[in-house]
């Protein structure tokens, strides 16, 4: 499912306009956006949980030339799924 057949089932769902629906999606996001910049988690109870984990710079292998290269430390996003989600998928 892609961002716009997620839009046309939320429409479908809720009765709302697919305008609306594309709003509230957006909004969603950017607000998972905004704090997971600041840090933070975002907890949804059944569904899952978001969350930031730092990496550490390391070394890596070029695999066409086998050179060591210098990969650098960044900020990952973690999903953990929820119990719920769990059951639902199995």
């Amino acid at each position: 499912m892609n961002k716009t057949e997620l839009i046309d089932a939320m429409a479908a769902d809720a009765g709302i306009t697919k305008a609306a629906a594309k709003k509230a999606l957006e909004s969603f996001l950017g607000n998972v956006e905004k704090s997971l910049k600041k840090g933070g988690r975002v907890s949804l109870v059944g569904f899952g949980s978001w969350s930031v984990s730092k990496r550490a710079a390391r070394e890596g292998r070029n695999p066409q030339t086998g050179k060591t290269i210098k990969i650098a430390a960044k900020n990952v996003v973690k999903f953990k799924a929820g119990s719920e989600l769990s059951e639902a998928v199995n």
